[in-house]
């Protein structure tokens, strides 16, 4: 897995994502003291606040970056990006306003909703080895999975020598940093792309996926993913504290199990992708993070808690890490900044509805009520993901054209009655229904 990172551009690239991911982490703790010195007792309702509206710019700004992104030059675009992420974060310090927090967090959600779909399309470019991706993807999902341990550790440590606001420092400079390795290397040209309407390029990535049945099922398995997620990333801090009347240290061991069990997974991957569909992990991946918050009313010690979450993180690096592999088989590559554009939305949308549900369930009817409700959403989502993704999911599909004149050039290379790599696009513009 780490001989892919001997690819120069692909090796700039992880290092750019994962000194932003460092600094980022630091954000999130400083994030929450600012809250604190702002509004107090009422720190948590100003941070819920600011996790809605970030899910608000994903969702309806992603589609609409990933038709700029088309248009502009992807290095200097990634770049910009970054640099406004930087200046953003920069004026978070000397905010002293609550509204202020919630303008600066928009503006830095909606630099973040173009810069990671474009991101994710630019790595299959740099790589085109099926097996280097995957490598790729998996080191991609280790970084992030670093993260969620080593920012709390690394923002802890320098806390106990400076005050929190040398945290958004530290994340000024990870932007900062990540834009340079990303102006360092020469980025692989875009496919060139048909001239079409903005509106059109806004809404391309959301056609295509609901248009693929694989990619459908993809969707509905992120609410099951959201579901289950949303039980340890909005209530691990009252079940260990208010359950099991245990202290702020095993909050932290709890998320570190998470991390914990997706990091073992995400070195996993590639030896078991290797050997089994995509689909079969990534289902696996969601039973097993549906199984997990099923439990949780039995929870009665912070041991088999850590044991649930890790199993959750476990499968939550399996449902994530190979999206990267469906996309890339599901569109054009001209397409994927649109898809991978949709795929953030999308997901977004459903953790958009999971994040506040486990929260009001949770504060409302309890805690096993909140896993409960949401490991029944997650098991609703499973079972539409094995309706929406056929088990025989080939890539190659026999189609006819009857719509095309016999002179078309489309058929002239393919014949009449063709195979080939099917995905949605200006000539295939409705799945087969042979498929």
């Amino acid at each position: 897995m780490l001989a892919t990172l001997a690819h120069p551009t692909f090796r700039h690239l992880f290092l750019a994502q994962a000194v932003a991911l460092v600094g980022t982490g630091l954000a999130t703790v400083a994030l929450g003291l600012l809250a604190w010195r702002l509004a107090g007792a009422d720190a948590g309702a100003v941070l819920g606040t600011a996790l809605a509206i970030k899910m608000v710019a994903d969702v309806t700004l992603a589609p609409v970056a990933a038709a700029l992104a088309e248009r502009l030059p992807r290095r200097a675009f990634l770049v910009a990006l970054d640099l406004v992420r930087a200046g953003v974060v920069a004026c978070l310090p000397f905010v002293t306003e609550i509204w202020q927090v919630y303008v600066l967090i928009f503006a830095l959600q909606a630099a973040s909703a173009g810069f990671t779909p474009a991101f994710q399309a630019v790595v299959p470019d740099v790589l085109k080895d099926e097996r280097d991706y995957t490598n790729a993807l998996s080191l991609l999902r280790l970084a992030e999975d670093l993260e969620q341990i080593a920012s709390p550790m690394l923002a802890a440590a320098l806390l106990t020598v400076v005050s929190f606001p040398v945290l958004f420092a530290g994340t000024v400079v990870g932007f900062l940093l990540s834009a340079l390795l990303i102006g360092t290397v020469a980025l692989p040209a875009r496919a060139p792309a048909a001239g079409e309407p903005f509106l059109a390029s806004v809404t391309k990535g959301v056609r295509i996926y609901t248009r693929t049945p694989r990619l459908r099922g993809l969707m509905v398995m992120e609410a099951a993913v959201a579901a289950a997620g949303a039980m340890v990333y909005v209530n691990t801090v009252v079940l260990v504290q208010d359950r099991l009347a245990l202290g702020e240290p095993q909050v932290a061991l709890a998320f570190a199990a998470f991390g914990a069990g997706s990091i073992v997974a995400a070195m996993l991957l590639p030896w078991l992708l290797s050997r089994l569909p995509d689909r079969t992990v990534m289902i696996a991946g969601a039973a097993l993070m549906v199984a997990g918050v099923a439990l949780v009313p039995l929870v009665g010690g912070f041991v088999m808690l850590l044991a649930l979450w890790a199993l959750i993180g476990f499968g939550f690096s399996f449902t994530q890490t190979p999206i990267g592999l469906i996309i890339n088989r599901s569109a054009r590559a001209e397409d994927r900044g649109a898809v991978f554009a949709a795929q953030f939305a999308l997901s977004h949308a459903c953790w958009l509805v999971t994040y506040p549900l486990a929260g009001w369930v949770g504060a409302g009817a309890g805690l096993s009520v909140a896993a409960l409700t949401l490991a029944g959403i997650g098991a609703l989502g499973l079972v539409a993901v094995l309706r929406n993704w056929p088990a025989q999911d080939a890539t190659d599909i026999p189609h006819l054209h009857p719509d095309l004149p016999p002179d078309h050039p489309h058929l002239a290379e393919h014949g009449v009655h063709h195979t080939h790599a099917f995905v949605i696009d200006d000539l295939h513009r409705r799945w087969p229904r042979a498929a």
